[in-house]
């Protein structure tokens, strides 16, 4: 398991709470979001082409 799905089941595992789907954009980026410990809502994304 790799990347942005793996990345989000380790915060839920650690009791971060996750916030809405993974959502796809524009066939270029994978994007899921997690609400932290004091309640800042963090973007996480996966480039989907292999650029960095």
């Amino acid at each position: 398991m790799d990347g942005l799905e793996h990345l989000l089941t380790r915060v839920r595992a650690a009791g971060w709470e996750t916030v809405g789907d993974v959502v796809r954009y524009e066939d270029v980026w994978l994007l899921g979001y997690v609400r932290g410990p004091e309640g800042l809502i963090v973007e996480l994304g996966e480039r989907l082409d292999g650029a960095d």
